[in-house]
């Protein structure tokens, strides 16, 4: 089975202080009886699927700006971005939130399913078919621009900057040295794809551990914190994502109408400014109540940089 690889720590459900859980319960109309703590994901803050007395389920999550300052504004997106897209089959729908300044929580349908197994070539299959149709889903809805949304086109700029300072980063930034000059100009690729529109709305953290298959095969899309406008070949290249470690991932672009569109160089630059700036972010980045974060970042800028030496025929870290 694939495993979650973002494990974090989080903080258990007994935790949450007790104005929270008296909210919980009252808006499930019953006492709570059965926790069971979730650990996929990076977010300090809860994330437990509650059943009450009753036999009410619903998944829980929420934080503070005391456990991590940028936890609450990400679960504060995820509202307002399940507040408009409403329900749907393929996303677990918004039961209610809570917002007292201090802490955000939100409470969600619990979706009955486990990660899909992307080495089971029907489950990625599934997960493929899955994005397509959330993307095409999401580019039919128009979100207001009060809604925080991650902009994609100003991520891309940074890994551009990311790629022309290299050069300059220090000697223990794990990237190959070949790539310290950006010999192709993948700085200025990621340019050009930030000046285009970015129109449609995007997941943009599809992982593994966002995602739930149904007992009956259906893919669910969880945790909304990263939404961003973007491009519509956004989500279809992270859905691949999970094995750009393999040849797999080279091939498999030509079945996504939107990553042909928008080009393998765009998609080589995209994996470089990526895991360039993860590189580099591994060296200076301050990481609250994350433990586990840094170690993730190391292993993701690996990955997509060994993926970007096999794509051009390149020597990798290990080899160089």
């Amino acid at each position: 089975m694939t495993a979650p690889r973002a494990v974090g720590v989080r903080l258990p459900y007994d935790g949450v202080p007790a104005p929270v859980r008296a909210w919980v319960e009252a808006t499930l109309g019953s006492p709570v009886v059965d926790m069971v703590e979730q650990v996929g994901g990076m977010s300090p803050g809860c994330a437990t699927r509650l059943t009450c007395a009753d036999g009410t389920r619903a998944f829980r999550q929420g934080g503070r700006r005391a456990l991590n300052p940028d936890t609450p504004g990400l679960f504060r997106r995820e509202v307002g971005v399940l507040e408009h897209i409403g329900a749907h089959d393929l996303w677990a729908r918004l039961l209610a939130s809570y917002d007292d300044g201090d802490w955000v929580a939100l409470l969600i349908e619990d979706v009955e399913g486990r990660h899909p197994d992307f080495s089971d070539e029907a489950e990625l299959g599934a997960v493929l078919d899955g994005t397509d149709r959330l993307s095409e889903v999401l580019q039919s809805l128009e979100v207001p621009a009060t809604i925080d949304l991650v902009d994609v086109g100003f991520v891309l700029g940074k890994w551009a900057d990311t790629l022309d300072t290299l050069v300059h980063a220090p000697d223990q930034a794990p990237v190959p040295e070949w790539l310290r000059t950006d010999p192709y100009g993948w700085a200025d690729v990621l340019r050009q794809q930030a000046a285009r529109p970015m129109p449609y709305v995007s997941h943009w953290d599809i992982r593994v551990d966002n995602l739930l298959r149904r007992p009956g095969g259906e893919i669910v899309f969880v945790d909304w914190g990263a939404a961003a406008r973007g491009p519509a070949w956004a989500d279809p290249l992270l859905a691949r994502l999970e094995r750009m470690d393999e040849p797999w991932f080279d091939t498999s672009i030509d079945s996504s109408p939107a990553l042909v569109e928008a080009g393998d160089e765009a998609v080589t630059a995209f994996l470089a400014g990526f895991g360039a700036h993860l590189a580099v972010r591994s060296l200076v980045a301050v990481d609250v109540n994350l433990p586990t974060l840094n170690d993730f970042r190391i292993r993701e800028s690996r990955r997509m940089l060994d993926a970007v030496s096999r794509r051009t025929g390149r020597p990798s870290i290990a080899e160089a």
